[in-house]
């Protein structure tokens, strides 16, 4: 099972947009506080619609505390300053992978202790970043591929059409 840890996220609808990704995926979702909103927040629930109440999210006061609580985590840090594209590592079957807080990104206090698997998505010209919920779809589904989508549903569903 993939994790997804955000690091102080702010914006409500983007930890809902992330909360339905992680239900459709059967990840994790770890918030690491201080959190932007209230987890009860109208506009987190409107993002992540009716599959809230399904989603297996962990809130966690601040680093240290998600630390001690997930100790041997195997951690991916996204970040635009890494020098590793985000398709160039292995990610193990029940990776961490951590996004940072929308207007700064994760603390270098951090970063600094991750620098292997400090990964980052390419973008052209003097672009900062993307936004933190495709980040969190891009990468995300890509250790999924790696790990052949296991427990996904391949195929697609027909779909019946009523033509009268």
């Amino acid at each position: 099972m993939m994790n997804i840890v955000l690091h102080e996220p702010e914006m409500p609808a983007n930890t809902g947009n992330i909360g339905r990704t992680c239900v459709a995926t059967g990840s994790r979702l770890h918030l690491i506080g201080p959190l932007g909103f209230q987890i009860n927040d109208k506009m987190l629930k409107r993002a992540g619609l009716d599959y809230w109440p399904n989603l297996d999210v962990t809130v966690y006061d601040d680093f240290d505390d998600f630390m001690e609580k997930n100790p041997g985590a195997r951690l991916y840090m996204a970040t635009t300053k890494a020098k590793n594209v985000y398709t160039h590592v292995h990610y193990d079957e029940n990776a961490y992978i951590m996004f940072g807080k929308e207007s700064a990104g994760i603390p270098e206090s951090i970063l600094q202790k991750y620098p292997e698997t400090s990964i980052r998505i390419p973008m052209i010209g003097e672009t900062r970043s993307l936004n933190l919920s495709n980040s969190v779809a891009i990468v995300l589904y890509e250790a999924l591929r790696q790990n052949n989508f296991e427990g996904m549903r391949l195929e697609g569903k027909p779909r019946t059409f009523n033509w009268d």
